[in-house]
């Protein structure tokens, strides 16, 4: 037992089970007592299980991002915002608009029910933002490539980049202003980041020369002796196996979908046509790409420990459907509830922070290293 929670890395497929269990829970609820306490879960276990480098060091950059979210919510409903019902703050001047954008208003009355509603629509927008920052910061994404599958490794590769850019962009500009700071220029204003645009901009540029001759020389994009007609059948059956699980999930997790309505059994029953679909076009798919793998993860017991504490908060709200304990109390005005339930669930997608194997520095400065 000892051995299984020795000081390793985990398996990055759990940290990234998690991470989607809580962005699940925080989808399903505007209660802002329930997102802050999702995001105060999620910053805990970065704070305790967080790899060195940029990866580390870029939930703090996901934070500002979701705080940024919720100031441009907030300022749709003001300039756009439709809602007439609640006590009125301030009107705006409300200017005319063209017949073809009827139901669309610019400017005027303001009140206080929906702008406190935008408020915790941005905040759960920001928290689910988070959750995938919490997955950024605690593992390498180029180690899911690992664990993807061969028919998905193109769009996996794709993905692992689009994820990566956030820490590498937060990498440069430390590096340049470091560079800065040595050569005795300020890194404050306009003026500053102004002329740190063209460093950024090149070195983005080199990194995706280096990235796109590492790929070449590993043979990506090269196929095995399937015929033209079976690839294409193989991907046809791939994509509507995913479009099955994306309308099934989305029947789900969408608001309204309480436990045994119509829109669940709709959505349990596309998620399983789709995921058989899936597999199997996957399975055929996968047969055309050739790779090998050196050191593959683990996955122990911490591994599932892990992925349940996060699939716990997920299934706790989903199970309570549109119960008013989820809504944030915005129309009418009052405070929001404090449920016993979803708190506790809450707290225990906050036991990684210990349940999880400690991270070794040799361990986290391996994985800070862009791959």
């Amino acid at each position: 037992m000892a051995a299984t929670f020795a000081p390793r890395l985990l398996h990055p497929g759990a940290w990234w089970l998690w991470a989607l269990g809580l962005a699940v829970a925080a989808s399903r609820t505007t209660n802002p007592i329930l997102l802050i306490a999702i995001a105060v879960a999620a910053g805990i276990v970065v704070a305790e299980r967080r790899v060195a480098g940029p990866w580390g060091r870029s939930f703090s950059l996901f934070v500002k991002l979701g705080v940024l979210i919720i100031a441009i919510r907030m300022v749709v409903e003001i300039l756009l915002g439709t809602s007439a019902f609640g006590t009125v703050l301030f009107t705006l001047p409300e200017l005319p608009l063209p017949e073809w954008m009827a139901g669309v208003t610019l400017g005027g009355a303001v009140t206080a029910d929906a702008l406190l509603l935008a408020a915790y629509e941005g905040l759960r927008l920001a928290v689910m933002l988070l959750c995938v920052g919490a997955a950024n910061s605690l593992v390498n994404p180029s180690r899911l490539l690992r664990i993807v599958p061969a028919a998905l490794y193109e769009v996996g590769v794709a993905v692992v980049i689009c994820l990566t850019f956030v820490p590498l962009l937060v990498a440069d500009t430390q590096r340049i202003r470091v560079a800065r700071r040595l050569r005795g220029r300020t890194n404050r204003g306009p003026k500053a980041w102004g002329q740190m645009v063209i460093p950024l901009f090149a070195g983005a540029l080199d990194s995706s020369v280096a990235l796109a001759a590492s790929m070449d020389s590993r043979g990506y994009g090269r196929n095995t002796g399937l015929t033209k007609r079976a690839r294409a059948l193989n991907a046809v059956m791939l994509l509507v196996g995913l479009l099955g699980v994306a309308i099934g999930l989305y029947g789900l997790l969408q608001g309204g979908a309480s436990v045994g309505s119509g829109a669940a059994n709709l959505g349990w029953a596309m998620l399983f046509v789709g995921l058989v679909l899936a597999m199997l076009g996957g399975g055929l798919s996968g047969r055309r790409v050739t790779r090998t793998r050196y050191r593959p993860d683990p996955w122990r017991l911490p591994e599932t420990l892990v992925v349940l504490a996060g699939a716990l908060p997920a299934v706790v709200f989903i199970a309570l459907g549109d119960a008013a304990v989820l809504t944030g109390g915005a129309s009418p005005l009052g405070w929001p509830t404090v449920p016993l339930w979803p708190l506790l669930a809450i707290a225990v997608a906050a036991a990684p922070s210990f349940i999880s194997p400690p991270v070794t520095t040799a361990a986290s400065k391996r994985e800070s290293v862009p791959a």
